[in-house]
């Protein structure tokens, strides 16, 4: 089979870039390993334990593309405010939506609503071909692209591919990419929890001596009890809790949090994730692109991955149509280094942001606990400076792609 591009991975990202560049005259295929059939959606149904935090960018993407409507018919948690504060210390900060005359400040969403939502609007468009169930074994690089060898035996030919298959891409490893990566020596455990007070549309985050615990606004039918909660914790302490029954997770959650939102009733079956910080060295070569996860993964601190994630893909898109309105090739090094140039520096950034943070709030001695207490206090002081971080969240600055600008 032939192609003039091929993304392989059909997760949140690559379905966005696919739905991105369709009707621009190339003959897109999607691949993925996993089956692309869409799963019937139970509003009264449990919540999915891995939950996105959306921008009000990430949010103008999904509009622009025709996936934020069958979002929204399923399940979006609204969230207006964010109250961070250090466990160990006075320091604390709280974010409104109010100070940039802005309705919310993002909204929490289930990455598997957020999936089939894209996968939807893939299908009702005429001009993507989507394979499921498709594993790529063999990877080449040919005087014409690259020839792609599935599990099963089948051979698609490119002159563009795109990975966009996840944190441990395997066409990433293939083409050979390098990385640079660490590990936190953390682990992330993951869970929907129903308190006996409600969150407030508030994302609530305390930093404690292990690691940052977020508690993240869940709603449904106007109940505002539930959260996504992301632990951070070491791996002995992860090992210990989750070995723990439901009744002294739910306790020992409770304590940490500071029973912020009074007692943790109820409790999900756990995930523990563990945490890894990973950056492409390059995320371009001749005919291949990485964007998402396969180009860069950071701490989950502020929930931003997936929004790094979906500005790569428009970013992608545009840089794309834009050469094939130029006549350029598009498999060109050169073409693809306008997407480097522009997506490398915002991601290294933020992931810079996030590191910095993560080491801060973790660091013991007491100097750096008077440094991170003093600056959360002078920050919270300072509006201009609040309502720069709030613009910056909501992606109402910096260099935006078209499809994210108000």
């Amino acid at each position: 089979m032939q192609a003039d591009l091929i993304i392989v991975g059909a997760g949140m990202v690559g379905s966005t870039l696919a739905l991105a560049l369709e009707g621009c005259g190339l003959n897109i295929v999607v691949l993925d390993a996993s089956s692309l059939d869409v799963a019937a959606f139970d509003p009264q149904g449990s919540f999915e334990p891995r939950v996105s935090a959306l921008s009000a960018a990430s949010e103008r993407i999904l509009q622009r593309v025709g996936a934020w409507s069958g979002i929204a018919e399923r399940r979006a948690s609204p969230y207006t405010d964010m109250r961070v504060w250090d466990g160990s210390g006075t320091g604390q900060i709280h974010f409104s939506a109010e100070t940039v005359h802005a309705e919310v400040l993002g909204h929490i969403v289930e990455n598997r609503v957020v999936q089939d939502a894209l996968l939807e609007a893939m299908q009702r468009r005429g001009g993507l071909q989507l394979i499921g169930e498709a594993r790529v074994e063999q990877l080449a690089h040919t005087p014409e692209g690259w020839q792609l060898t599935l599990v099963d035996g089948r051979e698609l030919h490119t002159p563009l591919l795109i990975a966009a298959d996840g944190a441990n891409s395997a066409i990433r490893r293939l083409a050979g990419c390098e990385t640079r990566e660490w590990d936190y020596l953390h682990q992330a455990i993951v869970t929907s929890v129903r308190c006996s007070e409600p969150h407030q549309r508030t994302a609530w985050q305390r930093f404690t001596d292990d690691g940052p615990l977020a508690f993240l606004p869940l709603e449904r039918d106007g109940d505002q009890h539930w959260c996504s909660i992301v632990w951070s914790v070491t791996e002995a302490e992860a090992k210990r809790l989750m070995a723990l029954d439901d009744a002294a997770f739910r306790a020992a959650l409770g304590r940490a949090f500071e029973q912020r939102l009074g007692e943790v009733l109820e409790a999900d079956p756990r995930l523990c994730i563990p945490l890894r910080q990973r950056h492409a060295k390059r995320y371009v070569q001749p005919g291949l692109a990485l964007i998402g996860d396969a180009a860069h993964t950071i701490h989950p601190l502020a929930g931003q991955g997936v929004n790094l994630g979906l500005l790569d893909a428009a970013v992608l898109a545009e840089v794309l149509k834009a050469a094939i309105a130029r006549g350029e090739r598009v498999a060109d090094v050169q073409v693809l280094s306008r997407f480097e140039r522009r997506r490398m520096p915002h991601n290294l950034a933020m992931m810079a942001a996030m590191e910095g943070f993560e080491r801060l709030f973790q660091a013991d001695p007491l100097p750096l606990r008077w440094l991170r207490n003093t600056g959360l206090k002078a920050v919270q002081a300072l509006p201009e400076a609040k309502a720069l971080f709030v613009r910056q969240a909501l992606g109402l600055s910096g260099d935006l792609p078209e499809l994210a600008k108000p």
